[in-house]
């Protein structure tokens, strides 16, 4: 049987991998797919770069459109990446009548809908496996292997660069800026990291993951969406002292009311194995009824694992091309006329326990104002931490920092609460607040 005929445009870091690793394992591949694979032509500017890496047997052309033009092509590998060009392209490769697979996760979660509808209407399939934590195949897990579930909740570590940052903050006790720039010169962090440390990038993964867990249409813009920039060395120290450990979460829930859609820094009990992901790993959790929970950890980034994942989109759609579309797993796991309304609620109506932080002055009564404010604002109190004035700011200091765990409350109920003790005049600088995630 003819090999299917893949056009790769843009052949950068992850480009290179699918090519490497589609030669080396190319038998392999065969046996699985049932007929061979191969790269007939590479898009990229840099045609004489993209020479060197493919060689002489493949073609390389510079303009992407003359791929998605080529009669031979059946499947278009997007991995250019970003909004503009990528999203056109995508479109005019399904308009030609071919399937696409992608890594474009900034792509799927602001404009998935638009491009599984085009995909739906038009017969082929838009596969997104390497969107997401990487190597890891968690679309393929939620989409398939837990098909027959009620998936509850989903809790991950899915940017790496900042999974890095918190653990080098944690085990060296540098603060934020200083372990960025070690991770800028390593090459885990980007020049420009803004995506990463604002958890941009884990929101749109987490957009896509709740998407299909519980058959919504991508709604990035409702996601709550924090990052690790404001956290200290000293609250990463507090939190381990309290059987904590501080990570990144990309979360998704199912409540009575709707989806919460969140990304921000949680407090994770360190008795979780989540909580000792370390370095750049990723690793997700999803509890679901049938099959309770289970973790999936791996690499979420670098050239061959995130190939492993298009390769594997690859032999996929190799497998079910010729099948009728109606009988094909659908893009979002649910039939796309069974997609449902739930509402994505806004972060005030979240309910979810916190971490607080206070620097107080050192004097009779600051616990009681604090811990009445709290009273009448209906929020129960789990701990208390009062650290000595000499460790905060040195013998003879006339400070010291309060750290309060609190039970559930809804997010609304808190911001007031904080509102009123920041007012305190003992209170002598910005509280810091903290969600916490026990993952029960």
């Amino acid at each position: 049987m003819k090999p299917i005929q893949v056009g790769l445009l843009g052949i950068g870091t992850v480009g290179s991998g699918v090519f490497h690793v589609l030669a080396r394992n190319q038998q392999e591949i065969r046996r699985r797919a049932g007929r061979g694979i191969e790269i007939a032509t590479v898009a990229d500017l840099n045609v004489e770069r993209a020479r060197e890496i493919v060689g002489s047997d493949i073609q390389v052309v510079a303009d992407a459109r003359a791929v998605i033009a080529d009669p031979a092509i059946d499947i278009v590998v997007e991995l250019i990446g970003g909004y503009g060009i990528a999203k056109q392209l995508v479109l005019e490769a399904i308009a030609a009548g071919k399937h696409v697979v992608t890594a474009n996760k900034a792509l799927l979660a602001v404009h998935g809908t638009e491009i599984f509808a085009a995909a739906q209407a038009k017969g082929v399939i838009v596969a997104f496996e390497a969107a997401v934590a990487g190597g890891i195949p968690i679309i393929k897990a939620l989409r398939e292997g837990l098909t027959a579930n009620r998936i509850q909740w989903i809790a991950g570590i899915i940017n790496g660069t900042t999974n890095f940052i918190l653990s080098e903050m944690r085990s060296k006790g540098l603060d934020f800026d200083v372990v960025l720039k070690e991770a800028q010169r390593l090459g885990y962090a980007e020049a420009d990291p803004t995506f990463d440390i604002e958890g941009v990038d884990a929101a749109h993964k987490a957009t896509i993951m709740s998407a299909i867990a519980f058959g919504i249409p991508v709604q990035f813009d409702k996601a709550y969406v924090e990052g690790i920039t404001k956290l200290s060395a000293q609250d990463i120290r507090y939190a381990e002292q309290l059987g904590y450990r501080i990570k990144l979460l990309g979360i998704t829930k199912r409540v009575d009311k709707g989806v919460e859609l969140r990304v921000h820094p949680s407090l994770v009990p360190s008795k979780r194995l989540i909580a000792n992901v370390e370095g750049a790993m990723n690793a997700v959790v999803v509890q679901a009824d049938a099959v309770g929970t289970t973790l999936y950890y791996g690499k979420g980034a670098g050239s061959e694992p995130t190939a492993s994942a298009v390769i594997a989109d690859l032999v996929d759609i190799t497998r079910l091309a010729t099948a009728d579309p109606e009988h094909r797993v659908p893009h979002l796991a649910f039939q796309h006329d069974a997609l449902s309304d739930l509402q994505v609620l806004p972060m005030g109506e979240v309910v979810t326990s916190y971490y607080l932080r206070l620097r107080v002055a050192d004097q009779a009564g600051v616990l009681a104002k604090v811990t009445g404010l709290l009273a009448e604002a209906d929020i129960s109190i789990d701990a208390v931490l009062q650290r000595e004035a000499d460790d905060v700011g040195g013998e003879g200091s006339t400070q010291t920092d309060l750290i309060i765990l609190t039970h559930d409350c809804q997010e609304a109920r808190m911001d007031a609460a904080i509102a009123k003790m920041q007012a305190l005049p003992t209170v002598l600088a910005p509280i810091t607040r903290i969600r916490k995630e026990e993952l029960n």
